[in-house]
């Protein structure tokens, strides 16, 4: 009933149902370094051994999905379907761009993640929650039950057709275009919205302040203060570029995790944090 609905082959039906079983791990093997890549590449897996029978043409496409990757679990199968549609007109036309698969989906994985959150996370895992309490506090075993049910089933409904619903309108739009000839307005537009993301992430995802405080003509000055007054979140930019300078210079990013670990604590201890 779903190929039908969604006009798939047989092979698109069983490529998409594969996507939506593995998008299933989305956040499970998460990692600081890199977040979600890797479930996304697991993810991805059946979608680059389908279109690139070339073992290079295969390396290249899972070093394209190994790259940072975080949004709302749930509603992370549409972006998944969309890029395999990428994909696959990345497969069928030498002039298709591949680095607008990348662009696309850090475009996409704020928006999606904004969208998921206020509506899995803050609105109706809380309604969900509310109603098991409920039945909970009166001694009604069927409470916890109650919650799992209406908190995943439909978390589990949005999660398996994402990727149908993505790959469909992907396909149909890549086509579109693809005729029209602005692809390459899409790919500047998706790279621009990608590192503005990634420039909040920076601002909201980082913190480092300073909590030195020194006295001048009776008054207290924080330092901190001072640097938000003349650039706030001046820090944690620094901070982020020079890790980026650090990781672009071959260092371990393990290694540069336990770094920061022993900076932070050593500047606490000292009291510039």
């Amino acid at each position: 009933m779903i190929k039908e609905k969604f006009n798939l082959t047989e092979d698109e039906n069983k490529m998409c149902f594969q996507i939506a079983m593995r998008s299933h791990t989305m956040s499970a093997p998460y990692c600081w370094e890199k977040m979600q890549a890797l479930a996304f590449l697991y993810t991805m897996i059946p979608v680059i051994n389908k279109y690139y029978p070339e073992k290079e043409d295969r390396i290249e496409g899972y070093k394209r999905h190994w790259e940072l990757f975080n949004t709302t679990p749930s509603v992370s199968g549409f972006i998944t379907g969309l890029v395999a549609s990428m994909e696959k007109q990345g497969a069928e036309d030498p002039n298709f761009d591949k680095s607008s698969i990348s662009a696309v989906k850090s475009s996409l994985m704020g928006p999606f993640a904004g969208i998921g959150d206020s509506i899995f996370q803050s609105t109706w895992r809380v309604i969900s929650m509310g109603v098991g309490l409920s039945l909970a506090a009166g001694g009604n075993i069927l409470g916890p039950i109650v919650f799992l049910l209406m908190y995943n089933i439909p978390s589990a409904f949005v999660r398996f057709l994402g990727p149908y619903v993505g790959y469909s309108l992907g396909a149909k739009f890549m086509s579109s275009a693809a005729e029209n000839g602005i692809m390459s307005f899409i790919t500047k537009a998706a790279s621009t919205v990608g590192l503005m993301t990634v420039g909040a992430m920076t601002a909201t995802m980082v913190s480092c302040n300073i909590g030195f405080v020194f006295t001048m003509g009776g008054a207290e000055q924080s330092i901190q203060a001072m640097l938000d007054t003349i650039f706030p979140k001046l820090l944690p930019l620094l901070l982020t570029l020079f890790c980026f300078k650090l990781l672009n210079k071959k260092v371990n990013a393990t290694l540069l995790i336990f770094g920061l670990m022993v900076f932070a604590i050593l500047g606490t201890w000292i009291g510039i944090f």
